[in-house]
């Protein structure tokens, strides 16, 4: 059963209590590049991403928010370390949260100052405590990792500042597991969720699968990225696959038989063609596309539509009941057909 948090606003958006897990990504390119940030997140937004985040590297990144803002849809994160100008600067440019530790900023009247502006436009703060960037007196464990994420609770908390949102990313998947099972049973607020530096599209796609869906399965998580190092957009294609196969994410599921020496007909790449059509219907339809008519019909019973192949044709099923017969050449327009009179 899914934890229930704090409920806390970013932007047009709920996150925590019992509202849905939103996703989200992070843009790839320097965000004074402005024409390029909103075009990158214009296709993330065209993919199902619900929220973004930028990195805020100096004056010009924070100033380049503004005309950003006007040009997208979804909430938009502003990215922080360090220095508390920036902050300002970012928030007063309209983001809609931003991601920052304050006891990184040594001035507590800069911490304040901050805080105060926060609460004054109803910005929450994302405290994201990374296994890399620990504070130097902590050995790098779980319970050092939810230390740090105390110490920056706590200057919040003193400030009367609850707007919170909390993630404790590691790359390595029971250190990062076991941090976040530890700060849920002390923590109520909102949880982000994410294996961070988890690895190339293939290797990070497995590595925070699984750690993800442990998260997940034990009711941890409120907003989730896959961090993969390659287009963004797949991250978003990643996390509504994986939220989906958890039951937490509606969309169109397509099941796929391995293929072996049985199959007859070229299924792979019809596959891949009905994969991309079905990437953004938000139905749980359960889709399957299946080898061949030995164990086809009976392993794709459960579907509300599927494909059995044969030599050079297939049937098209639903529930178990054979709907036509199709040549191979007509499997892919048919079962299009069949599938929107579903949607």
């Amino acid at each position: 059963m899914r934890k229930t948090t704090k409920t806390i606003k970013i932007g047009d958006k709920l996150i925590g209590g019992c509202n849905p897990i939103l996703i989200q990504s992070m843009t790839n390119i320097k965000t004074s590049k402005v024409d390029l940030v909103i075009k990158q997140i214009k296709e993330l937004e065209s993919n199902g991403c619900d929220i973004v985040r930028v990195s805020v590297l100096d004056m010009d990144d924070a100033k380049a928010i503004k005309e950003i803002k006007k040009n997208i849809s979804i909430p938009l994160v502003a990215d922080i370390h360090f220095d508390y100008k920036l902050a300002i600067e970012s928030i007063n440019s309209g983001c809609d949260k931003i991601r920052l530790n304050p006891g990184n900023i040594e001035n507590i009247d800069h911490v304040k100052e901050v805080v105060n502006l926060c609460k004054e436009k109803h910005i929450p703060i994302r405290i994201g405590v990374n296994a890399g960037s620990l504070p130097k007196d902590l050995e790098l464990n779980a319970e050092n990792m939810v230390k740090a994420l105390k110490r920056h609770i706590d200057i919040l908390e003193a400030l009367e500042f609850y707007d919170i949102c909390i993630s404790l990313k590691a790359n390595d998947i029971n250190l990062c597991v076991n941090a976040y099972k530890l700060a849920s049973k002390n923590y109520d607020y909102p949880v982000h969720i994410g294996i961070t530096e988890a690895g190339l599209e293939y290797s990070g796609l497995v590595k925070s699968s699984i750690g993800l869906g442990i998260l997940l399965y034990e009711g941890i998580g409120d907003t989730i990225r896959v961090s993969l190092a390659t287009d963004p957009v797949k991250e978003v294609i990643a996390a509504k696959e994986i939220l989906s196969n958890m039951n937490l994410y509606d969309k169109a599921t397509l099941t796929v038989c391995p293929t072996c020496g049985r199959t007859e007909y070229d299924l792979i790449p019809l596959a891949t063609k009905i994969n991309e059509y079905i990437k953004n219907i938000k139905k749980p339809l359960k889709l399957a596309v299946m080898g061949c008519v030995v164990n086809g019909i009976g392993e794709a019973k459960y579907a509300d539509l599927a494909i059995c192949g044969g030599k050079n044709k297939g049937v098209i099923i639903s529930h178990g009941n054979i709907i036509k017969t199709v040549d191979e050449a007509n499997l892919y327009t048919e079962f299009i057909n069949e599938l929107n009179k579903l949607i």
